[in-house]
């Protein structure tokens, strides 16, 4: 490779003729590989065939390489392999591979990749998999007769591939970006259905995603300068300044995923406005075609986007401080009496303590962008700490926290401070424009909501303390109906306004130390999508046969906690399943309120069960209503006629 040039490896730089086997027989999936391996050997890519096996047999303990639709990818990085390499075998009459879609396999590649950090396996497993989702080209690989003629098709469909990714890399007609307030499911879901119907409808179409790992597939300066137009499918902030000039069109992420076209051809059409980042009358006319209501839930979704990393991990560390302490040295110690414990309860209190100020501070900036920011991180701070006019001239009152409640008007109203402001700042002579964001804002925006927020503490700190009090005393039957509704709430729409606002009061409620209430969100968001495996599972016929892996992937989904796995099979039966899946989802929440089980950390699912409160009962609650759910689709959903007609 020359310095300065990126030299591409092809799939057929690693597979040659005689690493090639077609017509091949196996009984079972050990045999399989055994013969992959020893076309590997033959082809001399590795020198200890034991070591090399042991590795790829490693992988499939952790996870079967059968992706489905007759394929398999096994694979082994090793320091056996002396040089990255294929093997590929047909095997017309299929051999069970414990395929993910259960069929079995007929058409196989092993790779090897030497122990270096070229990744090269991953890079080529990426390419094979992206081509072997063509059926036509999967078909002319088993009908091959030949391994040149097997070469051959490979070859072909390879250079179509990078030809048109070379295409693509020069211009694209669509620019999008999508963010969801967890940056988990839906934002790539979105990004998936606009890159697909830009395909349909033969725009090319860029997505930027801004998800829980960051940004990814950012655009360059040259992309945007060619774009004819911007997609902004998002329910958090987004920086807009780079695309002025640039026809631009906002919807929420949901849009992304359901009006995929709708989006598109208005963003290409006449209709869609030109956006100026520093014309602020404009911009404004845009903001209000939102709405007050749409608005204020992006402002709100983006503090607890900021805030949710601080929960969950001081959430998880707290609850592990719980788990390893001896209650019995000094219960009213309790979480800090042994070293272990103590450290688990210092680390978690640290980001713990930090979330509402969090939640302030970036509400007011998305408000009011950066100079927001300090503006409600003390806004947050002064909520949390109660203090109030009479305070401090009297130390003997004893301070009362607004909580949650008093960090989110803080937030709000921190953020309209700034605005006002920037709008009395812009009467100023310019010459003095840049200490506006420097000192005046600051200065007076800290001014303005320590004055606010000193005044309203005592109120709004009396609603949060009734609020803690009331749901301190609730008795059963209350506790029930407030899990029931809840849960439900989690089930209406998978991840949207109705879904977030459920999620929001359990995590606020983190705050206030009711973690019962987290509880019964959590496990309500998971019922969704265990219920549509369990469809898969139990009623094969309900449940589409090109859906049926994507359903499996469901349990991943449901145990993981993200409810938007259920989407796609809700958007395409909504009658049947959002009933059945708000009702599974509702008796869930109750249970896990009767059954008092307690979370301290907003995410995770089954992978935090160790520091849950009564984990059994909780288990039991979540499987109970996963299994009405089921119950209620398999009852609602007739069998489809692909099923009768393969029958008969």
């Amino acid at each position: 490779m020359k310095k300065g040039k990126v030299v591409i490896m092809k799939i057929t730089d690693l597979l040659s003729e005689k690493a090639i086997k077609l017509g091949e027989k196996a009984s079972n999936k050990e045999e399989v590989i055994n013969k992959l391996i020893d076309l590997m050997a033959n082809n001399g890519n590795i020198r200890d065939k034991d070591e090399y096996k042991r590795t790829v047999l490693k992988r499939e303990e952790e996870g079967t390489t059968g992706i489905g639709e007759g394929i398999a990818i096994p694979h082994g990085k090793t320091e056996a392999v002396t040089k990255p390499g294929l093997a590929a075998m047909v095997v017309p009459d299929g051999v069970d591979f414990n395929s993910l879609d259960g069929q079995p396999v007929k058409l196989l590649f092993l790779i090897a990749a030497p122990n270096t950090k070229d990744n090269v396996h991953l890079d080529v497993l990426s390419r094979l998999s992206t081509l072997l989702m063509d059926t036509e080209f999967r078909k002319a690989l088993l009908n091959a007769k030949t391994p040149k003629e097997f070469l051959s098709c490979i070859d072909r469909a390879e250079n179509v591939k990078l030809s048109e990714n070379k295409q693509e890399s020069t211009g694209y007609e669509i620019l999008a970006i999508t963010a969801c307030p967890t940056g988990i499911a839906h934002t790539y879901m979105a990004a998936e259905s606009l890159e697909k119907m830009g395909q349909e409808l033969g725009h090319k179409v860029k997505v930027e995603t801004h998800g829980s790992s960051g940004v990814k597939n950012k655009f360059t300066k040259e992309e945007i300068k060619n774009a004819k137009a911007i997609i902004i499918a998002a329910d958090t902030k987004i920086d807009l300044s780079r695309f002025d000039g640039k026809k631009l069109v906002r919807a929420k992420v949901a849009d992304g995923i359901n009006k995929p076209k709708e989006l598109i051809e208005y963003a290409l059409s006449g209709d869609a406005k030109i956006y100026h980042s520093d014309n602020k009358t404009k911009e404004n006319e845009n903001t209000e075609k939102e709405g007050i209501g749409t608005q204020i839930y992006k402002h709100l979704m983006n503090g607890v986007t900021h805030m949710l990393p601080f929960v969950v991990g001081g959430g998880i560390l707290i609850a592990l401080a719980f788990l390893f302490d001896d209650y019995s040295i000094d219960p009213s110690n309790f979480g800090m009496n042994t070293p272990l414990a103590a450290f688990f309860k210092t680390v978690g209190n640290a980001a713990f303590n930090v979330m509402l100020y969090i939640l302030a501070g970036y509400i007011a900036m998305s408000i009011a962008d950066r100079p927001g920011l300090a503006v409600g991180f003390v806004g947050g701070i002064l909520a949390v700490q109660g203090t109030t006019f009479a305070s401090l001239t009297d130390s003997s009152i004893v301070l009362v926290s607004s909580g949650f409640l008093g960090a989110l008007i803080a937030g709000f109203v921190g953020g309209y401070i700034v605005l006002l402001l920037k709008k009395i700042c812009s009467y100023l002579p310019s010459s003095i424009e840049g200490i506006k964001t420097i000192l005046l804002y600051p200065v007076f925006g800290i001014l303005l909501i320590g004055v606010f927020m000193l005044l309203i503490n005592p109120y709004v700190a009396a609603i949060n303390t009734a609020i803690n009090n009331y749901l301190s005393s609730m008795g059963t039957a209350n506790k029930v109906v407030l899990g029931a509704i809840l849960g439900g709430m989690m089930a209406v729409d998978l991840g949207g306004p109705v879904n977030k606002a459920a999620y929001t009061f359990g995590t606020g409620m983190l705050a206030s130390g009711q973690y019962e209430i987290m509880a019964a969100v959590m496990a309500g968001g998971m019922v969704p999508p265990l219920a549509i495996a369990l469809l898969a599972t139990i009623f094969p016929k309900k449940i589409p046969k090109k859906d049926k892996q994507a359903a499996y992937v469901n349990y991943i989904m449901g145990l993981s906690f993200i409810s938007e796995g259920a989407i796609p099979f809700a958007s395409s039966d909504p009658i049947r399943t959002i009933p059945s899946f708000v009702l599974g989802s509702a008796v869930t929440g109750a249970l896990s309120m009767a059954f008092n089980c307690t979370l301290m950390a907003p995410h995770g699912g089954i992978f935090v069960i160790a520091t849950i409160g009564n984990p059994l009962l909780y288990l039991l609650s979540i499987l109970i209503g996963s299994i009405v759910s089921m119950l209620i689709m398999a009852k609602l959903k007739k069998n489809l006629p692909e099923y009768e007609v393969k029958e008969k």
